[in-house]
């Protein structure tokens, strides 16, 4: 296990989020296995940044999904809508928010099969590559950030949740300071 700290955790079909109002003092983790306790890390402010606000929705209703079984397409779509929905109510004006539910949807809209397990696994599956996108995007905001800062030392200072604790894993702004590090650029 990596020691970099983590302020989301996915081992299917298990989510554990760092609990961030607990931060500075401790660093508690909250298991999350269902959309209802997704919604209340979401609104109660447990998971803040609105990278990880749209990934601990997505990963609270997959971890939900993998104990279920539904026997038609229809009622899995159905369950899958009611819940997103319901995690839109979470953070109304969370733009990755509306961003992942309305791709979520998609994917299980367009799933063609009458099979209600395929649908969910569909689901569960672009949950997945959501919050593995994210890192990768962040990854490459850090180094193409630093590619137009150049290697002359330079000083940074961000004013925004932009690291870790707002995204999947690696920050977006703060992504730019990791990759200025790595080149020896940071003053």
């Amino acid at each position: 296990m990596s020691a970099r700290l983590q302020a989301i955790k996915w081992e299917r079909p298990h989510l554990t989020i760092l609990n961030q109002l607990a931060l500075p003092h401790s660093s508690e983790y909250i298991e999350i296995s269902d959309a209802r306790a997704g919604h209340y890390a979401i609104s109660s402010m447990q998971t803040r940044g609105a990278p990880a606000i749209a990934i601990v929705a997505a990963l609270s209703l997959a971890a939900e999904l993998s104990t279920m079984h539904f026997d038609t397409s229809a009622s899995a779509r159905a369950h899958i809508h009611t819940q997103l929905d319901y995690l839109a109510t979470s953070r109304p004006t969370a733009v990755n928010l509306f961003d992942a539910i309305t791709k979520l949807k998609h994917a299980v809209d367009t799933t063609i099969s009458d099979n209600g397990q395929v649908v969910r696994d569909t689901y569960v599956q672009m949950a997945e590559r959501m919050l593995d996108a994210d890192v990768k995007d962040n990854m490459a905001i850090g180094e193409h950030g630093a590619q137009l800062i150049g290697n002359d030392k330079v000083r940074v200072l961000t004013h925004c949740n932009t690291g870790t604790l707002a995204t999947a894993g690696y920050g977006t702004a703060l992504g730019i300071v990791r990759s200025l590090h790595a080149q020896g650029s940071l003053d």
